[in-house]
């Protein structure tokens, strides 16, 4: 190789690397309506960067590829595609794309079913963002946190971080961003029967149109539809969904036109227009049929049973109202087992990454109070142990078992009880400062772990927690059902016992703290 051809190899690699950057740029800036767009020059871009060893642009292409494989149902690839990248991510500390990766990983367990761990994800989608990301990106991962605050019930949290989205999709002029926020918010409002919340935003969205010119989708177009419905103008539905049927408005979601179908086919039913709601609703079976829309197909059969109920087709109703139930038990059947099939698929792509410290530390948490779990406990406190034993210093353990705690889900609900838990959390690693630490064992029973800390001062420190949480503001949760514990005490004076031991020590005295009337401490 002459020097000539030597030199010139590397300033080729430097300048199809600055391409190859660019074009990544390019795509991760194309709107999200975009999104059928981007998997081909995705797949060519992971290769040749694949081929120059550019790893960040392999993981960026990635990434591009996961949105898409996501957002067109392909849910476990999708899911396996983002954990690979949030591995790679978290290794070379690139917080931007961990950020990323971690909104990809909120949509996956949302299309799963998993609000808990989808809202986990949005929050770090968010908290990961560094300072200098663009306004744009930064108002789409708020908006997946405001559709995850949503989807757990914080409708007033939701509605916080949509604002916040709101602000920066306006500071960057991004119009579809926008509506597409507006939109959820509207949405949200809809399922929560906030007819003039629904009303002000669909106002605002239709400001946004004479400002901008921006055109409404036919998903934004659905829900202004709902609102209308809400409000029984019946022709105003008629209105909004008529450029839908007629195909004169853009469908970014596959299901969006058999939506507008089903909401066309209620709106005519409610306006006493039985015929042309017939008409509607075969033209939306039609559609599911075509597309394989299972779930909106057995919403078909049931707005068909309420159509035949109201023209007094009372045997054909409660028919239609069978098949309904039977489609939906069906659906639910399937739906179960392709989320178990992706979280099949995630779980092999974590596989990979069991080594790394972060793992180790995710799989040791649980999942619902964020408390250090059972497999934590049960590897850390035997060494704990022998540890103390050879400085002949205490550990104190105490477990602590909220009380009836089975009337606040049998009476309230399950949720409730989950806000309950995740409060009595907080409470508890109040109470674990420095190295003593806190953990989840399972149900309402949690784990209080003391090194250092003598007999006297655990129950010190348990008497102190115990009050504390009967005091705590519990009425705007439970109501007028209190929330107490009982709390079992032991101590190894130092350090010389086992975990086993220790265990059951505190247990009984547990169930001597029980039996003498519960809220109460009992120590050794």
């Amino acid at each position: 190789m002459t020097t000539e051809t030597a030199s010139r190899v590397p300033t080729q690699s430097h300048q199809e690397l600055s391409a190859l950057e660019s074009a990544a740029v390019e795509l991760e800036g194309r709107p999200p309506s975009a999104f059928r767009t981007l998997w081909e020059p995705a797949c060519r871009l992971r290769q040749r960067a694949t081929e120059l060893g550019a790893e960040e642009l392999v993981q960026r292409a990635m990434l591009l590829q996961a949105g898409v494989l996501l957002r067109e149902g392909r849910t476990g690839e999708g899911g396996q595609h983002a954990h690979q990248v949030r591995v790679w991510a978290e290794e070379h500390e690139h917080l931007n794309l961990l950020a990323r990766a971690h909104r990809e990983l909120s949509v996956f367990y949302r299309h799963v079913g998993d609000f808990s761990d989808a809202l986990t994800h949005a929050v770090q989608s968010v908290s990961f963002l560094t300072d200098d990301v663009p306004p744009s990106l930064r108002a789409r991962h708020l908006m997946t946190l405001s559709v995850s605050l949503d989807d757990s019930g914080s409708h007033e949290d939701g509605r916080r971080r949509a604002q916040e989205a709101l602000t920066f999709a306006a500071e960057a002029g991004d119009h579809e961003v926008m509506s597409s926020i507006l939109n959820n918010m509207a949405y949200t409002a809809v399922e929560v029967d906030d007819e003039p919340e629904a009303r002000m935003l669909v106002g605002q969205m239709r400001d946004l149109q004479a400002r901008t010119g921006f055109r409404f989708t036919a998903n934004e177009l659905d829900t202004m539809a709902q609102v209308e419905l809400m409000g029984g103008r019946y022709d105003a539905v008629e209105e909004l969904l008529s450029p839908v049927l007629a195909e004169l408005v853009a469908a970014t979601e596959g299901d969006a036109v058999a939506e507008c179908q089903l909401t066309l086919a209620q709106a005519r039913r409610l306006a006493g227009r039985y015929d042309a709601a017939q008409e509607a609703l075969d033209a939306t079976r039609a559609v599911c049929g075509t597309r394989g829309l299972a779930g909106i197909g057995a919403r078909v059969r049931q707005e068909q049973a309420a159509l035949f109920a109201d023209t007094g087709r009372y045997a054909e109703a409660y028919e239609e109202h069978r098949a309904f139930h039977a489609e939906v038990t069906a659906l639910q059947s399937v739906q179960r087992d392709a989320r178990a099939r992706a979280l099949q698929a995630v779980f092999e792509a974590n596989e990979a990454r069991r080594a790394s410290e972060h793992f180790r530390e995710m799989a040791h948490r649980d999942a619902l109070t964020g408390l250090y779990n059972r497999r934590y406990v049960n590897e850390r406190v035997p060494a704990l142990l022998l540890e103390s034993a050879a400085h002949r210093r205490p550990v104190s353990l105490a477990i602590v078992d909220l009380d009836h705690f089975k009337r606040v889900n049998d009476t309230l609900s399950h949720a409730t009880g989950d806000t309950v838990l995740q409060h009595v959390a907080e409470l508890l690693e109040e109470a674990a400062p420095g190295s003593a630490f806190a953990a989840r064992m399972g149900g309402e029973e949690f784990l209080l772990v003391y090194p250092g800390v003598d007999a006297e001062e655990a129950a010190t420190r348990c008497e102190r927690l115990r009050l504390r949480i009967r005091a705590h503001s519990w009425e705007p949760i439970t109501g007028t059902l209190p929330v107490t514990t009982s709390i079992g005490i032991t101590t190894a004076p130092e350090g010389r016992s086992t975990f086993t031991a220790l265990l059951s020590a505190a247990d009984r005295n547990l169930y001597a703290a029980k039996r003498s009337g519960r809220d109460r401490i009992i120590a050794a």
